[in-house]
């Protein structure tokens, strides 16, 4: 019973949604050509729900919407939505992961080349990219205004696992030509 007990664990852990007793039952018994009874079921996550009150565990077993799932007690709230704005400002958006090639394969460039590569602004792309420092100011440019220069940091290098900057894939040179796509037609025809 304790393996059985185990079993149902790691099913409504592993569940993203809750899940029934019926649906417990269902798997169990078809996974392995057994013939429990709900009976069973029920007191096995009984027992689940006891074990997971203890203060020992981080996580309890709550009864919502005719089913179970495992959500981690009110006392670590606090720390669980600091983890989760952690990990969300290490994710880059759109804008950013393509001002991050352009530095990346260009540098050392300064914003305004940025800008002509993507045709649009970048001022909050290249602040964000400074901010988890993937990138990072290697000088100025030698030309009128002696605008700011931009090169990938090592952060960069280990975030993408990367020992140096030609581990970079090279860009495919595409070649268009007249004529290049179909079949050429016969004019004369």
């Amino acid at each position: 019973m304790n393996t059985l007990r185990q079993h149902i664990e790691s099913i409504i852990f592993t569940s993203s949604s809750p899940i029934s007793r019926d649906e417990i039952l269902n798997c169990i018994n078809s996974f392995f050509g057994t013939n429990f009874d709900i009976d069973v079921i029920q007191t096995l996550i009984d027992e689940i729900k006891v074990v997971f009150d203890a203060p020992e565990f981080s996580f309890k077993l709550i009864e919502i919407d005719n089913g179970y799932q495992f959500y981690t007690k009110a006392q670590h709230n606090d720390l669980l939505n600091y983890f989760l704005k952690q990990q969300h400002r290490k994710k880059l958006s759109t804008a950013s992961l393509e001002t991050l090639a352009i530095i990346a394969y260009k540098q050392p460039i300064s914003k305004v080349d940025i800008e002509a590569i993507r045709g649009v602004n970048c001022d909050y792309a290249v602040q964000k990219l400074l901010e988890k420092e993937l990138v990072s100011i290697s000088g100025r440019a030698e030309t009128v205004g002696k605008p700011l220069l931009y090169k990938t940091s090592e952060k960069f290098m280990s975030y993408f696992g990367l020992k140096n900057i030609q581990d970079l894939p090279k860009p495919k040179e595409l070649e268009l030509t007249e004529n290049s796509i179909g079949l050429e037609e016969n004019l004369n025809s």
